[in-house]
């Protein structure tokens, strides 16, 4: 059975990625996950600069999920480089580093940076941070704005670019084929969507940030429509993932078109979920009697 995964010019030896943020660098699951048994880790967002992220409280359950409001809290691309790769390339893994930042010119000066470090296969572009120069508005929102990225990055590497789609625009294709057209060689999605917690008790809200982003299983449907709409309209390969907590989960996603799938809150409630997932595909393919994964992408798909 034949697991590996071309994912826009990224090999991965299975199709089960880790999602940036929720594994943060992998070193939190030592022990219960080894970064080089999964096809690739994605990293916690990093920007040029540190990043102190948003005031607490920073995090809330919700049913069938939870919301975070972290902030893309980060050390920074030159601590990263000197303390977070070098101890990740060790591991064997795989390294996606998901980029962040408020304006076009620093995700130019990360994508130049990445693009001379060592042990680094792709870089996934995080869109959907507010662009200060436009008035706070999220960059991933507008086509123009993200084939602007798209294309900006594209001129500072030679590695694989994948941006991560907000879920959060009523056009989701629309968005897609903009960075398609602009160079795009793979496109990750999706990322959370905006909701927000009140306490009745103290009568506000519960996070300090208001709003955050709504991950896990309640927003599985809402992704797969959008991986199966992207499909349709898009020629390069889809990292699909919301709300996965089993293999089942990944399956459907694969049905509707994702070429790899990403494990990201499901962790939380199972460090070994990646793992078992990964064994649940394996199974799945040889009670079909498939021997590539190929044979199951966008199979579902009319």
């Amino acid at each position: 059975m034949n697991l590996e995964v071309d994912l826009g010019g990224i090999r991965l030896a299975n199709p089960v990625v880790m999602a940036s943020g929720t594994f943060g660098y992998g070193f939190g699951y030592e022990g219960l996950l080894n970064p080089n048994e999964v096809g690739a880790v994605i990293t916690k967002a990093t920007t040029r600069e540190p990043w102190a992220g948003n005031p607490p409280p920073r995090i809330a359950e919700t049913p069938c999920g939870m919301l975070n409001a972290i902030g893309l809290e980060n050390p920074g691309i030159e601590v990263f480089l000197s303390k977070y790769l070098p101890r990740l390339r060790s591991s064997g893994a795989v390294v996606i580093v998901n980029i962040a930042g408020r304006a076009l010119k620093e995700y130019v000066e990360l994508a130049s940076i990445i693009d001379k470090a060592t042990g680094v296969a792709g870089i996934e572009i995080n869109i959907s941070c507010p662009n200060v120069e436009l008035g706070g508005m999220q960059l991933g929102t507008a086509p123009r704005m993200v084939s602007e990225i798209v294309k900006a990055v594209k001129e500072e590497t030679n590695l694989p670019v994948m941006p991560k789609l907000s879920p959060n625009v009523t056009d989701i294709v629309g968005i897609a084929t903009a960075a398609e057209c602009a160079g795009a060689d793979a496109i990750s999605m999706i990322n959370t969507l905006q909701g927000m917690a009140v306490d009745i008790e103290t009568k506000r809200p519960v996070l300090g940030n208001i709003f955050g982003g709504l991950s896990g299983p309640a927003i599985k449907p809402v992704a797969l429509r959008m991986v199966y709409q992207v499909y349709r309209a898009v020629d390069i390969p889809i990292l699909g993932g919301g709300g996965i907590m089993s293999a089942k989960d990944a399956i459907e996603f694969f049905l509707v078109g994702a070429s790899a799938v990403s494990v990201g809150t499901g962790t939380f409630v199972n460090p070994r979920l990646a793992m078992e997932v990964k064994a649940g595909i394996e199974d799945y393919m040889e009670r079909h009697g498939h021997t590539g994964l190929d044979e199951i992408i966008g199979a579902a798909v009319l």
